[in-house]
């Protein structure tokens, strides 16, 4: 999945739900369901997610949303292989983005 998020220090939720194709309220359910999800709160309580967040959010939605995890089954996946994981999911992301490059380049010529 292709998120298209501007370079930011801190995105806002109706970003990152608008980026993910979901509702703010799922982006808060995970927030209460996943410890790996911590944003920021200013003064008024928004939001302040940042890049950290948004790629522990990648992860979640991959594992449940593309792979079909149940939210235990991510949990029980993210605590027992979480570096694994997070270096496997970069990966693949980072190749992802290369092969829209790619395709990118190709309709160019």
């Amino acid at each position: 999945m292709q998120i298209e998020l501007p370079e930011k220090r801190y995105y806002g939720i109706g970003e990152v739900a608008k980026a993910f194709d979901v509702n703010t309220s799922l982006i808060r359910f995970w927030e209460k369901e996943f410890d790996a999800l911590k944003p920021k709160k200013n003064a008024k309580g928004n939001r302040k997610f940042t890049p950290e967040d948004i790629k522990n959010l990648k992860l979640i939605y991959h594992l449940v949303k593309e792979r079909g995890f149940t939210l235990e089954g991510a949990k029980t996946h993210l605590k027992e292989s979480k570096q694994k994981t997070l270096d496997n999911f970069d990966i693949i992301d980072k190749l992802q983005r290369v092969r829209a490059e790619l395709i990118k380049i190709k309709e160019q010529l």
